[in-house]
């Protein structure tokens, strides 16, 4: 799996630090773009697989036993084996195979544990800690790939939640066209532009209160 780091190209890195900061220089609000490998690790997952397959291998012993004619050349304690050797197997495969385990972790799960994980990274990246509660986080967790957008409170009671969305779906639709960067780049213009339109006004005395450049996580 990609790692969160790996994303961007240093070029890129410094391209997205410098949209921040321009498109914090119309506007009070603060923009922090966070990237992680993954939001939560899914131990549900290997032991879903693992019993899917076992139960798989099981069913097989029993169909050939029971609905043909032929002799399996192994008794019960054999079969047994087989059927824990299938677990283990199935059980590593979600291990190695980032595909493989999403399939056995359900979309509902997906989401809340990016919501979740989202939800921490605006509280460690003290997104909140401004002195217009106009934060804006832009989150992106590559293994469940789901991106979230968080607006602190004084952003959020001006902004719709279907223009979140519309931004998201950009980053979405340049990752999967393989180029994240200008995702990143026009989801962080779009942000500066909807702080801009929503009267988020920027200060005489106003300051950077975060950094601008983005941050990566492994977790």
């Amino acid at each position: 799996m990609l790692k969160p780091e790996n994303m961007f190209s240093e070029q890129d890195k410094k391209r997205i630090a410098e949209a921040v900061r321009e498109a914090e220089q119309r506007t009070s609000g603060e923009i922090v773009p966070y990237v992680v490998g993954r939001s939560d690790t899914y131990p549900e997952a290997w032991l879903r697989a693992g019993l899917l397959l076992a139960f798989l291998v099981l069913f097989l012993f029993a169909l050939v036993d029971m609905g043909t004619d032929l002799w399996l050349p192994f008794g019960y304690a054999e079969s047994g084996v087989l059927v824990i050797l299938a677990f283990g197997i199935g059980a590593l495969l979600t291990a190695y195979v980032p595909a493989l385990k999403r399939v056995f972790v359900p979309g509902g799960m997906l989401q809340q544990r990016v919501d979740e994980r989202a939800a921490l990274a605006f509280v460690d990246e003290e997104v909140f800690n401004t002195r217009e509660r106009t934060g804006i986080l832009i989150f992106i967790s590559l293994f469940e790939r789901r991106v979230r957008i968080l607006g602190d409170s004084g952003i959020n009671a001006l902004v719709k939640q279907d223009e979140w969305d519309a931004i998201v779906q950009l980053i979405v639709d340049a990752i999967r066209n393989g180029v994240p960067a200008e995702g990143m780049l026009e989801a962080i213009w779009k942000c500066g532009e909807l702080l801009e339109r929503s009267g988020v006004e920027i200060r005489p005395d106003d300051v950077n209160e975060l950094d601008d450049r983005v941050r990566f996580s492994d977790t």
